[in-house]
């Protein structure tokens, strides 16, 4: 493997550091695939707190703040934005493949002018690529967004038959990616019993269904529209190896259930890989010595597999 990643590490107030030391101290044999983009002394404090080695790996130190965990300012949220912008810099310059990206706060991002809704938009606009995707992975199930940050209230206008029918071939190449043989992707629907013919609401009718037949037609192994009620439980059981989900809590309620503690959040689309742990910045226990690493984990475990694959 000749590959590299850059770590991002998020927000310096946030539990970014913390998930990073834990992380690469407990995969101490892949070291020489990562790159930190962050900030060394509080990389170094972090890890004197946590009784652990800084790991041995480059660093790319782009600040040098007095932190208290916890309390994030002005100067951490215009750190945390240019420790990813650097990483993608690095990413458009061939000098990193994949990406892994510590919580940053969409707050903090807002308050010093950068209007992107998180990591997924930013890259998007960066590799100036319209048909993404997030997704996200778990042992026990993978889940896609057809919709992703938007209010309930604007879901069914925003729903159209090639954003799904986008989303599904995305989501179909994610699975051959993995290695996955034969893949089976269902779609879920929007209303409740999946419109039950057009009783309960016609979306189902006249936009989802079109888009699992352009779908099938193109050799997507797409099936649907399921209802979401129930559809959870029968990919969860195997009979699918990924649900199509149409807005965000719909696809993450049942995720999170399963993988709250080792999900990981994957881009679709880009031309590199990026991956993300699935929790945000918990400044309530940022500095506590108490953030599980294990999403984090899983999101380098996953960017290693997609970039050996």
């Amino acid at each position: 493997m000749s590959y590299k990643i850059a770590i991002s590490m998020g927000c310096p107030a946030g539990i970014g550091p913390e998930i990073i030391i834990k992380s690469l101290n407990e995969l101490k044999d892949y070291n020489k695939y990562f790159l930190i983009i962050g900030d060394k002394k509080v990389l170094q404090k972090t890890a004197e707190n946590l009784n652990l080695p800084l790991p041995n790996t480059e660093i790319v130190s782009l600040s040098e703040l007095d932190i208290i965990p916890g309390k994030p300012t002005i100067e951490g949220y215009k750190a945390m934005a240019e420790y990813f912008q650097t990483a993608i810099n690095l990413a458009k310059e061939g000098k990193v493949q994949g990406i892994v990206t510590a919580p940053i706060s969409k707050e903090g991002l807002n308050k010093v002018g950068i209007l992107y809704s998180g990591h997924t938009s930013w890259l998007a606009k960066e590799f100036n690529i319209s048909d993404y995707a997030m997704a996200f992975y778990g042992d026990k199930l993978i889940v896609s967004l057809v919709t992703i940050h938007i209010p309930l209230k604007e879901v069914p206008q925003s729903i159209t038959t090639e954003k799904i029918y986008k989303v599904c071939n995305l989501s179909f190449r994610f699975l051959q990616k993995l290695g996955k043989q034969n893949p089976k992707i269902a779609l879920c629907g929007l209303n409740p019993h999946a419109g039950e013919s057009g009783l309960l609401g016609d979306e189902e009718e006249k936009i989802i269904k079109k888009a699992v037949k352009i779908c099938q037609k193109e050799g997507i192994p797409v099936s649907g529209p399921y209802p979401a009620d129930s559809i959870f439980y029968w990919a969860y059981k195997g009979r699918f190896d990924l649900v199509v989900s149409l807005y965000h809590d719909q696809g993450l309620a049942p995720f999170k259930l399963l993988h709250f503690e080792d999900g990981v959040n994957v881009t679709l689309g880009l031309p590199i890989v990026r991956t993300s742990p699935c929790h945000g910045t918990a400044y309530d226990i940022a500095g506590k010595g108490v953030a599980d690493p294990q999403s984090f984990i899983s999101a380098i475990k996953l960017a290693l597999r997609l970039l050996k694959n």
